[in-house]
């Protein structure tokens, strides 16, 4: 599939990701995701018995990263 393809098919009104949504955003797998959440790194919600993560929680794990990775001046 075309990547602009799939951009087009991503919701960016959406308030909670699917897990799969969230690592799709993030360009990592499932089992990166679930691991990222199981050590409290990706922020995650339960709702009944699924599980979600904020959509912001995608930008501000992104966020992290990158302050952890600025070099040092």
């Amino acid at each position: 599939m075309d990547a602009a393809l799939s951009e087009v098919s991503v919701d960016r009104t959406l308030v909670l990701l699917r897990v799969e949504e969230a690592a799709r955003r993030l360009q990592i797998g499932r089992t990166l995701c679930y691991r990222l959440i199981s050590s409290g790194e990706l922020e995650s919600v339960p709702v009944g018995r699924l599980r979600r993560v904020p959509a912001d929680a995608v930008t501000e794990f992104a966020a992290q990263l990158r302050r952890a990775h600025r070099p040092a001046t």
